[in-house]
């Protein structure tokens, strides 16, 4: 198939494109040309590369067409932020794409209240990221059972984490002096009684679930699909493992989350709240029983 991929340089990008390539497909990897694929991979050379501003020649209405213009069978969106991004895209595509893939997040939940969740379950997300991101998810559900609508599939990553990214950390956060804290044994001090839960999920596992959706096509009947690990973990025992791997047992203590904000910097504490106040832990049955997709890393394997 001759398939588009938005964002196609990144960290998803990096894994999905060769896997398309070797699977036989004609790929066009569509990115601002800022920087050198995420990943290198000898695929490349096999890859049409177009360098775009997709937010300049949308606010024209340009980016759907140009898009059309390259016939796809499929199109994968990596990088669509703003309902308005889909919707241009999705008017100049329809009739053109049989299927169009998009990125979500798991933070299209609010604060769950049985865990794991499936798809369905509190879909009352705060923040803009998730606000947005579940806008996105509505409008292509009601694009595809439209008359004559383009048919549609998001798929809602987890914290995505693999080689040469700030993985979400014990704490909640990216910063790395949490990780040089358990190796050497000093004290890390976390929120509340660490109880809390965050859940990873490998770039080529996320890869792998884009693959599966190319494959099926339009036989995938379900909207949207969590793509994760098998399970979420606590933060507690997150940094128990992570001392474990450099012979260290845990030094750790817990305060109330605002003795923790004092503890840190204020932006990673602000990325710890937003962990930690979600406290996510999905299923993700739904993937497995309809497109297959079995993730080949534990959430602690994709951090390691």
């Amino acid at each position: 198939m001759r398939i588009v991929v938005i964002g196609a340089t990144g960290h998803i990008g990096g894994y999905l494109v060769p896997r398309l390539v070797k699977a036989g497909h004609e790929v066009f990897a569509l990115s601002r040309g800022l920087h050198e694929p995420y990943r290198q991979d000898p695929s490349w050379e096999h890859v049409t590369s177009i360098v775009v501003d997709r937010e300049s020649e949308a606010a024209n209405g340009e980016f759907g067409p140009r898009v059309a213009a390259l016939n796809p069978d499929v199109v994968i969106d990596l990088v669509c932020f703003a309902r308005e991004e889909a919707e241009e895209l999705v008017v100049g595509i329809r009739g053109h794409a049989r299927l169009l893939i998009s990125c979500g997040t798991i933070w299209v939940h609010g604060s769950l209240t049985e865990t794991p969740a499936d798809e369905d379950a509190d879909l009352s997300p705060w923040g803009e990221y998730g606000v947005s991101k579940l806008k996105i998810e509505r409008f292509l559900f009601a694009e595809s059972k439209a008359p004559n609508g383009l048919p549609s599939v998001t798929l809602r990553p987890g914290h995505i984490s693999g080689p040469g990214w700030a993985v979400i950390n014990p704490a909640g956060n990216a910063d790395l002096s949490v990780w040089e804290k358990l190796a050497q044994g000093q004290e890390l001090v976390l929120p509340n009684f660490g109880l809390e839960t965050v859940h990873h999920v490998h770039a080529d596992d996320v890869a792998q679930a884009f693959e599966l959706c190319v494959e099926r096509g339009g036989e995938v009947a379900d909207p949207s699909f969590h793509i994760t690990s098998d399970q979420a973990l606590t933060l507690r025992g997150f940094a128990t493992a992570v001392a474990g791997w450099f012979g260290r047992e845990p030094n750790l203590s817990f305060v109330p989350f605002e003795e923790f904000e004092r503890s840190t910097t204020p932006e990673h504490a602000v990325t710890s709240f937003e962990h930690v106040a979600r406290s996510h832990s999905v299923s993700i049955d739904r993937a497995r029983s309809a497109l297959g997709y079995v993730p080949r890393y534990s959430s602690l394997e994709a951090v390691r």
